[in-house]
C-alpha cells in the first residue's frame, strides 16, 4: 500500500496575522516526517534527483538504508503536461514499509494553545552540502522547543561567493504547556546555528 499527497496553493492564508505563504516542497517533506514521528519512526531525508520531480528540489526518504519514498517539487514540464499549478509539491511513500517500523500508536494530533515564536536564519554553505544535512543539524541543535522548520529560500550568486549557496530557514518554537520566556527562542536558534556550523561548516549571514 502506498500513500501519496499533493500540495499546491496557500499553506498559510494572508490576513491580520501575517503575509501568508504558498505551499512548498519542504511542506511535503514535513508532512511525511510528521507522520513518521507520530508512528515512532526515525525518518532520514537526503537530496536526490528523480523524475518527475524538479532537479535540486527532490528528497529521498529513508528508514535506515531502506528507501521508502520521495518528496519534492514537480518538474515544470510535468506541471504543464498535466495541467496542475506550477511549483506543486508531491510526496509518495511505501506506507506498508513505514508501518512495519511503527513503534507507537497514533492517538491523534496534539495542539498547543500557547503562542509561537518565529526565528529565521540564513546560512552560507558549500554548494555541495545537501540542504537536508543542514536542516537535520538545525533540527537537532534547536532541541525540544522546535515545532517546525522550513527551507524557504535558496540563493547563489556573487553575494555569497563562488561555489557557495545561501539557505534560509524559518523556525517555529513553542512549548506545549507554557508561554516561552524572553530569549528562549533566540537561544534555541543560536544553538541550532552552532550545531549546523559544526556539522556542515555553515556560516550565518
Amino acid at each position: 500500500m502506498h500513500l501519496a499527497i499533493a500540495l499546491t496553493g496557500h499553506a498559510e492564508e494572508a490576513g491580520w496575522w501575517g503575509e501568508g505563504r504558498s505551499a512548498s516542497w519542504s511542506d511535503a517533506i514535513g508532512t511525511i516526517r510528521t507522520l513518521a514521528t507520530e508512528l515512532g519512526v526515525e525518518l532520514e531525508v537526503a537530496s536526490t534527483t528523480r523524475e518527475p520531480w524538479h532537479p535540486g528540489r527532490c528528497a529521498e526518504l529513508r528508514i535506515g538504508e531502506r528507501v521508502i519514498g520521495h518528496a519534492g517539487e514537480l518538474h515544470p514540464k510535468v506541471c504543464k503536461a498535466y495541467g496542475v499549478p506550477a511549483r506543486s509539491a508531491v510526496a509518495e511513500i511505501d506506507l506498508d514499509a513505514l508501518l512495519e517500523h511503527a513503534t507507537t500508536v497514533v492517538s491523534g494530533p496534539r495542539f498547543s494553545s500557547y503562542p509561537v515564536a518565529k526565528e529565521d536564519v540564513a546560512l552560507v554553505v558549500d554548494a555541495s552540502v545537501p540542504s537536508a544535512a543542514v536542516e537535520a543539524a538545525l533540527r537537532e541543535g534547536a532541541g525540544e522547543l522546535l515545532e517546525s522548520i522550513r527551507l524557504f529560500d535558496v540563493f547563489t550568486g556573487d553575494q555569497v561567493g563562488e561555489g557557495k549557496k545561501s539557505l534560509a530557514y524559518a523556525l517555529r518554537f513553542r512549548a506545549a504547556d507554557r508561554t516561552l520566556k524572553e530569549g528562549e527562542a533566540s537561544a534555541a536558534r543560536d544553538a541550532a546555528v552552532a550545531l549546523a556550523a559544526e556539522r556542515t561548516g555553515a556560516v550565518q549571514r
